[in-house]
């Protein structure tokens, strides 16, 4: 089985496909953690790839599809994969039915999680990570005891380049006009399915 998670940046794609993998037995693929790993072991991949991001656009098809080529390469991937974060383009979208199509698979479900703008903007401009062992937190619904601290190590919290209110904005302005017409091309294949993401986790 083939998934890809659609939604904009803190729809809670992440949250939603680390669950559903566990669930359903797939790898998950996230080609956000993956550049933003790329990048802080400084490969030419995730430089290239970190320009981008902090300026809040979105990585370019051709850097995201040789990546995501390599992970479906691996042996994790036979049983189905759980893409979170792409496809984010007709372009890419097209890009994965080929690379799927050579395995003799194809997307079988395109799940979207519908948040509101306001809400997203809320969520995204309020989390935070501990710089040493990467525990989330988030100003709004999970505030750490201590401000700026982790509970779990005590290490001080940061905020993603891309999370800060300015760059929030960019990101789902981009997003809007880039992504969006996915919905329709998933739509057309007769395999998405749309879910309030407004709503608890479970």
């Amino acid at each position: 089985m083939d998934i890809v998670l659609l939604g904009a940046p803190g729809a809670g794609k992440g949250t939603q496909a680390k669950a559903l993998a566990a669930e359903l037995g797939l790898l998950h693929i996230s080609t956000g953690e993956l550049f933003r790993e790329a990048a802080r072991l400084g490969t030419p991949l995730g430089q290239q790839a970190q320009a981008y991001m902090l300026r809040g656009e979105l990585v370019p098809d051709d850097l995201t599809i040789a990546l995501l080529r390599e992970q479906l390469g691996q042996p994790a991937a036979a049983r189905g994969v759980l893409l979170d974060g792409f496809p984010r383009t007709l372009a890419q979208a097209e890009a994965l039915d080929a690379l799927l199509a050579a395995h003799g698979r194809r997307v079988d479900r395109a799940v979207f999680l519908d948040v509101p703008r306001d809400v997203l903007l809320a969520r995204l401009s309020g989390r935070w990570f501990c710089s040493g062992c990467e525990t989330s937190y988030h100003s709004l619904f999970r505030p750490p005891t201590q401000p700026g601290i982790c509970d779990r190590c005590g290490q001080p919290l940061y905020q993603r380049p891309d999370d800060r209110p300015e760059t929030a904005a960019r990101r789902l302005d981009v997003y809007l006009e880039r992504t969006a017409p996915l919905l329709d091309y998933y739509q057309r294949a007769g395999v998405l399915v749309r879910i309030n993401g407004d709503q608890p986790v479970e």
